[in-house]
């Protein structure tokens, strides 16, 4: 169930996005509160962008989970995220984590 969504400034020094996303994978699966078989990841680039009024490089993760997770939990994932990212885009100038918590009674999904 998790969801990673991945924002980013085209133009920036950076691996290719799947080597992003693989990173952004297992540093989510390794801290033991997401597992690896429910993690979906997405990416999307912009070419338009503004980070405190001027064109400069960004990467932003949202990590959409159901709610019960601890506070404690949430930030241990968001450290680690922060942390991969960070060794991977050393040149990004912007890099920031935001995880959601989502309602378990509204989320609906089906797998065929």
């Amino acid at each position: 169930m998790p969801h990673i969504v991945c924002h980013y400034s085209t133009g920036q020094e950076m691996p290719p996005i799947s080597e992003v996303m693989m990173a952004l994978h297992l540093a989510a699966a390794s801290t033991g509160v997401v597992k690896a078989e429910d993690l979906k990841i997405r990416a999307q680039a912009f070419d338009d962008y503004l980070v405190a009024g001027k064109a400069q490089s960004f990467f932003h993760v949202s990590l959409y989970l159901l709610a019960g997770r601890t506070p404690q939990q949430k930030e241990m994932l968001s450290v680690e995220l922060r942390s991969t990212l960070s060794k991977l885009l050393e040149n990004t100038h912007s890099i920031s984590i935001d995880i959601r918590d989502m309602d378990p009674d509204a989320y609906k999904k089906r797998l065929k």
